[in-house]
């Protein structure tokens, strides 16, 4: 095989992507320019329990389904964070109070996806696609809406972070992902001028894959060129070291943002959240996954400055788990979840929803949170009243959604 076409197989190989060395890709297509408007989605894979990061610690029944698991009172040790009397924040989300004092940070109970599945690869690919019970859809929702806004899109205003080029960003306008942040920004293979200036003459004015591998070395670039941190900025860091993990991610994230006007929509994917055994209460498995995701978004927040005004972040799993906890002290796979949605303009405070409670009879199929409110109804009015799409845009981005939507208003 030629060196020619065995590049061009490691190409075909993604369907959509060229790679461009180990750490950044760069999706087909064409592009535009971003606007202010910012968006991020963090994706929980694996479902993470919304019962008990929001948990409905006010209702009798909490406890005699979950008296292993369950958090408890606000005041106990362990016990819930109140928010409002009725819900309390899981206590490992500690950091995020002051967001939610401020009114920056609400959740929308009982959300989720309309289709039955508890396969996470299905439920997972719907929720990305935007297109529950279709598994034909051939882009994601993310893709979409970056293509329906105003301007002219670069490869970068639509920056994945994860290990490979996530469900929720193929489709045709361009895209860039990132294994990790922290990996991503460093020098790759082809920051080496003798080998960078080979593959350049290599892909010059290839008939099919020339714009691609263009588009993609110019994301590189602009991605590296934000990533640099200016002696100012290290000096208001006093030397301290970024935190592992999410909060590492999350810092540099608002680095590139704040650096990088074009990157305009973010997606990053934490997985860890399938917990049937030994989950925990207010210590525990799910603590401990849950500590260093407040934490980062915390960092995010704080991070992106005065464009946290502008920026609204999702956070979703693509279903919640069993009311009652299981013999393992755990919990399965379930139904209705809990969203969180945070900005500096969002109308927080609050836990928004059709809350029906925790009796048997008001559980799906007896057993999980029904889903009251369509998470794309959620998604939706993000792209409306932040993205400012009409209601054509809305149709493109979220085919087929339900036309009544919620009551209420995130934003």
């Amino acid at each position: 095989m030629k060196r020619r076409d065995f590049l061009n197989t490691l190409a075909l190989g993604a369907g959509i992507v060229l790679p461009l060395g180990s750490h950044a890709w760069a999706a087909t297509g064409t592009g535009e320019s971003p606007t202010r408007k910012k968006l991020v989605v963090v994706m929980l894979r694996g479902a993470v329990d919304g019962l008990n990061v929001v948990a409905p610690v006010g209702d009798e029944n909490y406890l005699r389904l979950r008296p292993g698991i369950g958090l408890g009172a606000p005041g106990m040790e362990n016990g819930a964070l109140d928010l409002d009397g009725y819900f309390g924040l899981h206590p490992a989300l500690a950091s995020l109070q002051p967001l939610w004092q401020q009114k920056k940070l609400a959740f929308v109970h009982a959300s989720g996806s309309p289709d039955g599945t508890r396969s996470h690869f299905d439920a997972q690919d719907y929720m990305e696609s935007a297109t529950p019970g279709r598994k034909n859809t051939p882009d994601g929702w993310m893709n979409r809406l970056v293509a329906t806004l105003p301007g002219t899109t670069t490869p970068s205003r639509l920056l994945g972070i994860g290990p490979v080029m996530p469900r929720i960003l193929a489709g045709q306008a361009a895209a860039v992902n990132l294994p990790n942040v922290a990996s991503g920004t460093k020098a790759d293979i082809l920051d080496r001028p003798a080998i960078g200036a080979a593959f350049d003459q290599l892909y010059a004015n290839h008939p099919r894959f020339g714009r691609a591998y263009d588009d993609g070395r110019k994301a590189h670039r602009e991605v590296m060129m934000a990533a640099a941190e200016t002696p100012q900025m290290q000096a208001a860091d006093r030397g301290a070291p970024l935190p592992n993990g999410f909060p590492d991610d999350a810092a540099r994230l608002a680095t590139l943002m704040r650096n990088d006007p074009k990157i305009q929509m973010a997606f990053v994917a934490l997985g860890g959240w399938d917990t049937h055994v030994g989950q925990g209460a207010g210590t525990g498995q799910l603590a401990n996954r849950l500590a260093p995701l407040g934490q980062g978004l915390t960092v995010l927040a704080e991070r992106l400055g005065s464009l946290f005004d502008d920026t609204v972040i999702v956070v979703m799993s693509e279903f919640g788990r069993t009311a009652r906890e299981n013999g393992t002290g755990g919990t399965d796979h379930g139904h209705g979840n809990a969203m969180w949605v945070l900005g500096g303009k969002v109308n927080g405070g609050r836990v928004y929803g059709d809350w029906q409670g925790l009796e048997d009879a008001a559980l799906n199929e007896g057993r999980d949170l029904p889903v009251t409110t369509d998470f794309r109804s959620v998604l939706a009015q993000v792209a409306e009243r932040h993205l400012l799409l009409n209601d054509k845009q809305l149709g493109q981005v979220f085919p087929a959604m339900p036309q009544k939507g919620p009551s209420f208003k995130l934003v």
